[in-house]
């Protein structure tokens, strides 16, 4: 086993959270308004002085490689708050994860002239952007960006022309400034909601140097970082590698200048040095995924008394052991047997590591990728292959796929050898103790598992993400979408760029076609059909055992008004431009 640094558990005296049927969904724990304010700001209440506006700082687990929100930049850390701080799109969507108009007037709607189903089976769409848009250098931004967007990114420069929406697109063509037409290949469910997977691109900055850089020099464009321009609520102002990244308000914003004048983010990849940032002050917020649960309890117990903050609580990001299947990569065959990987799933102790992590409040996940909270799982639910802690099924897999236990208590067998497993997981406490408990379950149970920790510098390396040599821990947003790009075009390779969300590689036929069926159909019932048989192929064949959703908080001091419970995958700064820091 490899060396890895332990970190002690924070001792809880208390319960925060009950268990509910509320948190299957999310909620929100609030406290009661901020204290009064103090003598110094009672002073100047009174003499009428102005004080100066207020930086919101928030504490973010990684130092982002890119401000840029769309494929073909990384992944692997949750960059949410960070993207939507600069960021712009076509639609956004609200709390409740509906769309609503962003740069929009009004997003197409089916069997109208703004999304037209051809005869042929093919589709148009077509988006009318609100008037008088410019980029943060107040250069008009119009429909040819987006054009230009579309150009980039199914280049070998993204590589994401294999991915939806692109695949599907057959052209984007600006017929006047303010028009945006997408032709489709097929039937594209989501042409109606397209937002931070087809952002719009400045042409006037990267037009030049997309004609005459090689794709390697145009992915170092310095526009990728410390240049960054977008149309989001703030613009880049200042970026100290290693230290910080600031911006101020954009005053020509779409929806409104914000009513916080600068915002500074600030890197603290372990949980621990986020909570002291909060409590010293230094930060008003946490923020993509730089609290953990148990953080987030802590702090709570420091802020009631005093009614210092809130925490609004997530539960978005699926949990899963993924599994290598590119046989190059692979350090033992013996996770090409289907009979072995439900064996791993078969001892997974589910409720141990809930109550590690969670004190036994989390969310686990029976279904991949799906949670309870969707309309739908009543139909889907039937059809997946569960996998309770079950030792004794797991042995007689085992035994059927030819191992027998040694003297050393290992399982192994003459042709493939000792059942000797990698396992990988990301920088972090939390992480760090899952992947102990999942380590010394396996050995229990008659594996030879070697615990590896990736640095949080590697997070957002997509390559090194997918090129495990056994199992990596893996977290990745949940719902259908994200169900169907585990299919073949899902996989993430050099072709891409290492953009696909399919880490490990797996391929199945079967599962592709409804992967397929899901995205160009319209009609409801046939789409959760075909989710159906989604979650029928991929819990049969195991190319990611489902643990659990993160249960992830989001802390704020309480001079901080606005952030609010939101649904699973929305941005907690959807609305980032009506908060207040009083």
């Amino acid at each position: 086993m490899s060396s890895r640094k332990q970190y002690p558990p924070v001792e809880i005296s208390f319960r925060l959270l009950t268990r509910t049927a509320a948190l299957l969904f999310l909620f929100a724990i609030a406290c009661a308004p901020a204290t009064a304010p103090s003598a110094s700001q009672g002073q100047a209440a009174s003499t009428g002085t102005t004080q100066p506006p207020r930086t919101l700082v928030a504490a973010i687990r990684v130092e982002p490689t890119t401000l840029f929100s769309t494929l073909g930049l990384g992944g692997g850390a949750t960059l949410s708050y960070t993207q939507r701080l600069f960021n712009a799109y076509l639609v956004n969507f609200d709390a409740r994860g509906d769309p609503q108009p962003y740069l929009v007037a009004q997003p197409p709607q089916l069997n109208t002239d703004s999304w037209r189903v051809l005869p042929d089976g093919r589709m148009e769409t077509t988006y009318r952007l609100k008037p008088n848009l410019v980029w943060h250098d107040e250069t008009p931004l119009t429909a040819d960006d987006f054009v230009f967007g579309w150009q980039v990114y199914i280049s070998p420069a993204r590589g994401a022309g294999s991915s939806p929406p692109f695949s599907r697109i057959d052209d984007v063509l600006a017929s006047d400034p303010s028009t945006v037409t997408i032709r489709w290949k097929d039937l594209y469910a989501g042409a109606g909601k397209l937002a931070k997977e087809f952002p719009p691109l400045p042409r006037h900055v990267l037009g030049d140097a997309f004609q005459t850089s090689n794709a390697d020099a145009f992915a170092a464009h310095p526009y990728w970082s410390t240049q960054f321009i977008a149309a989001g609520p703030f613009r880049l102002d200042r970026w100290e590698p290693g230290a910080f990244i600031e911006g101020s308000a954009f005053s020509h914003y779409v929806l409104g200048p914000p009513r916080i004048a600068r915002v500074r983010l600030i890197f603290r990849s372990d949980p621990g040095t986020a909570l002291a940032s909060l409590l010293s002050g230094e930060a008003e917020l946490s923020a993509d995924d730089s609290l953990r649960f148990e953080e987030g309890l802590t702090l709570q117990r420091e802020w009631a008394p005093r009614n210092a903050g809130s925490i609004v609580l997530r539960a978005d990001l699926w949990r899963a052991v993924f599994v290598q299947f590119r046989p190059e990569l692979l350090a033992s065959p013996a996770l090409s047997d289907v009979r072995v990987r439900k064996a791993l799933a078969l001892t997974i102790d589910k409720d141990g590591i809930n109550q590690a992590l969670f004190e036994g409040q989390g969310i686990l996940a029976d279904v991949a990728y799906i949670p309870k909270t969707m309309g739908y799982y009543p139909t889907i639910e039937p059809v997946a292959v569960k996998y309770p802690l079950d030792a004794s099924r797991s042995a007689a897999l085992l035994t059927e796929a030819g191992y027998t236990r040694g003297a050393d208590g290992v399982w192994a067998s003459p042709t493939a050898g000792r059942l000797l497993f990698p396992l990988l997981t990301g920088a972090s406490g939390p992480n760090e103790r899952e992947l102990s408990i999942l380590g010394d379950g396996w050995r229990r149970a008659g594996f030879d598992i070697q615990e590896n920790i990736m640095p949080a510098a590697q997070l957002q390396d997509g390559q090194a993400r997918s090129v495990f040599p056994g199992l990596s821990t893996i977290s990745l947003p949940n719902g259908e979408d994200a169900l169907a790009t585990s299919s073949t075009v899902g996989i993430s390779a050099l072709e891409n760029r290492w953009t696909g969300r399919n880490r490990g590689g797996w391929s199945n036929p079967e599962f592709d076609r409804f992967a397929a069926a899901f995205s160009t159909t319209l009609d409801k019932q046939q789409r959760v059909q075909a989710i159906a048989q989604m979650v029928r192929i991929y819990s049969d064949e195991v190319p990611g055992i489902s643990m659990y959703f993160n249960a992830v908080p989001a802390a704020h001091v309480a001079a901080l008004k606005g952030p609010q419970t939101v649904a699973p995958n929305v941005d907690l700064a959807w609305n980032v431009h009506e908060w207040e820091l009083r």
